[in-house]
C-alpha cells in the first residue's frame, strides 16, 4: 500500500515512522530539507522536497499510483487544498489535519465539499482524552468502544488493594465483577494475562468493562473515584480552548493561566464561563495564589514539554486534595524516564493523531468482511486494543471460540451484539453485526478479524 504524507513536522514524522514500521510504502513531501533529511536518515521513506499543493509535485511523488494522501502541514487551508488536488488528480483517499476551531463545526461540509475521507484535529482529540480522564480521575487513561458501551481503563494498583497477591480470576469468582484485565505492565514487562496471573502492588492494569461496571469494580478493590469539581489549566492554546469548553459543558469549574494578554482577551470572549488569569503559569507564588493546592484537577498545556513536566511534578507535590494531574508531552521520547516520574496521566497529541490514522490505514487494507473501528495502544505501544465490526461472513463467524485456531497471546475481550455485552467463553461465537474487542501484541499487526487465526 502506497501512502504520501505532505508535511514532516512532529505529527507527519510520527505518522511516517509508524507506517514505515508496519511495512507500508511511504513518500514524504515537505518544503524543509532538514526535516526530510531527518526522517530519511531514520526510516525507509522516499523524501521529496516540494510543495504538496502543487499538482506537478504530487505527480512526481506518484499520486496517480498512491492509495492514500495525508496532509499534515501547519496550515489547515493548505491541507484542504492538497487533499482537493489529490482527490481530483487520482483515485486516492485523503486525510487532512484541520486544527482551527472555526472549522470544528463544519467538518461534515468539508468532508463532502473537498472529497476527504477523514479530517483529524489533534488538539480536539487530545482535549477529548483529557476530558475523559477528568471524568474518571482514578484512571490513568480511559477509552471507549462499541459507541461508548464498552470502556477501557488503565490504572495503577495500590499497595492496599485487595487484588494484591491474588490471581485475576478472583475478580469474577469472589468479587462478582464482569471485568476483564486485558493488559498488565510491571516495570518494563508487559503481559496479556490469564486468570491465574497474580497481581502485585504497583502493577499498571488495563481493564475492559461495560459502561458503569468499571466504577463498581474500582470501588470494590478500594479505589475511590471522586468527581472532579474544578480544574486549573496552565497555558491558553487551542487544546485549552477545546478542553475548557468540554469541562464547562460537564459542569466543571475552569480557571486558565495564560501570560499573553491578547490571548487572554480572546479566551475571555470564547469562554465567558471560565476564569482567565493573565500571568506566568510557571511562577510558584502565582500558582499557589490561584488555588493550586486546593483544586481537584490540574493540567499543564504549555507549548514546552519541560515546563509541563515540571508543572506536573509541582502540582502532585503541592496538592492537598490528591488532585488529578494530566501532563501534555508533545515531543520528548525518553519514555522510561517519563514513566518513572509522578506525572499523573500523560497525553501526547501527535501519538493520538497517528493512532487514528493508523486505524484508518489498517481498515483500508482489511479483508472483506470486517472493519477496524477503534485502535488504542497500551504499555508503551507494545500492546494494541482493537475493535472490529463484522460486516459479512468470515472464517470466524458461527464457530465456537474454543474451536477456533486463535494465535497465542490474542485475547477476545468483549462482544457487543444488539445492545447486549458478552464476556465470551469458549462456547460463544462471533456473528455478523457484532463489535468485537480484541487485545494483541503490536507485532501481530491485525488488519481484519480473520487475522487472529493461525
Amino acid at each position: 500500500m502506497r501512502v504520501i504524507i505532505v508535511g514532516c513536522g512532529k505529527v507527519g514524522y510520527n505518522i511516517a515512522s509508524q507506517l514505515c514500521n508496519e511495512g507500508y510504502d511511504v513518500t514524504v513531501l515537505d518544503k524543509n530539507g532538514d526535516r526530510l533529511q531527518n526522517i530519511a536518515s531514520n526510516y525507509d521513506v522516499l523524501a521529496m522536497e516540494g510543495d504538496g499543493t502543487s499538482y506537478n509535485i504530487l505527480q512526481e511523488a506518484g499520486i496517480e499510483n498512491a492509495d492514500l494522501l495525508i496532509a499534515v502541514t501547519d496550515s489547515d487551508e493548505r491541507n484542504l487544498l492538497c487533499c482537493l488536488i489529490g482527490s481530483r488528480a487520482a483515485n486516492v483517499k485523503t486525510i487532512a489535519r484541520v486544527r482551527n476551531p472555526i472549522y470544528s463545526s463544519e467538518v461534515d461540509f468539508l468532508i463532502k465539499g473537498f472529497g476527504i475521507a477523514m479530517i483529524i484535529n489533534p488538539e480536539m482529540a487530545a482535549a477529548s482524552e483529557i476530558a475523559r480522564i477528568f471524568r474518571f480521575p482514578s484512571a490513568i487513561s480511559i477509552e471507549t468502544f462499541a459507541k461508548g458501551n464498552v470502556e477501557l481503563l488503565t490504572f495503577r494498583l495500590g499497595a492496599n488493594s485487595i487484588l494484591v497477591g491474588r490471581q485475576l480470576a478472583y475478580i469474577r469468582s469472589k468479587l462478582g465483577c464482569d471485568v476483564l484485565v486485558c493488559v498488565v505492565k510491571r516495570g518494563n514487562q508487559v503481559f496479556i494475562p490469564s486468570g491465574t496471573f497474580v497481581a502485585e502492588a504497583g502493577d499498571v492494569l488495563s481493564i475492559i468493562a461495560s459502561q458503569g461496571q468499571a466504577n463498581d469494580f474500582l470501588r470494590r478493590i478500594g479505589i475511590i473515584n471522586n468527581r472532579i469539581g474544578n480544574v486549573l489549566i496552565v497555558g491558553g492554546g487551542t487544546i485549552t480552548y477545546y478542553l475548557a469548553r468540554k469541562l464547562i459543558e460537564d459542569g466543571i469549574g475552569v480557571k486558565i493561566i495564560e501570560k499573553d494578554r491578547t490571548r487572554c482577551e480572546e479566551l475571555s470572549d470564547l469562554l465567558p464561563k471560565a476564569e482567565i488569569i493573565e500571568g506566568d503559569g510557571t511562577n510558584e507564588e502565582l500558582l499557589i495564589e490561584e488555588g493550586l493546592e486546593d483544586v481537584s484537577g490540574f493540567t499543564a498545556l504549555t507549548g514546552i514539554d519541560e515546563q509541563n513536566i515540571m508543572l506536573g511534578l509541582f502540582a502532585q507535590a503541592k496538592s492537598r486534595n490528591n488532585a488529578k494531574v494530566v501532563t501534555k508531552i508533545a515531543k520528548l521520547t525518553f519514555t522510561s524516564v517519563i514513566d518513572s516520574l509522578d506525572l499523573g496521566s500523560v497525553v501526547n497529541p501527535k501519538d493520538i493523531t497517528a493512532d487514528y490514522i493508523l486505524q484508518f490505514v489498517r481498515s483500508m487494507q482489511a479483508s472483506e468482511g470486517s472493519d477496524m473501528e477503534n485502535l488504542y495502544k497500551l504499555a508503551n505501544k507494545e500492546v494494541e486494543v482493537m475493535e472490529f465490526v463484522i460486516r459479512e461472513r468470515t472464517r470466524v463467524v458461527g464457530i465456537p471460540i474454543q474451536d477456533l485456531p486463535i494465535k497465542k497471546n490474542i485475547l477476545i475481550g468483549k462482544i457487543y451484539r444488539q445492545g447486549k455485552l458478552i464476556t465470551p467463553s469458549g462456547a460463544d461465537t462471533m456473528e455478523v453485526g457484532d463489535s468485537v474487542v480484541l487485545v494483541a501484541f503490536r507485532k501481530e499487526r491485525l488488519k481484519s478479524i480473520d487475522d487472529i487465526l493461525s
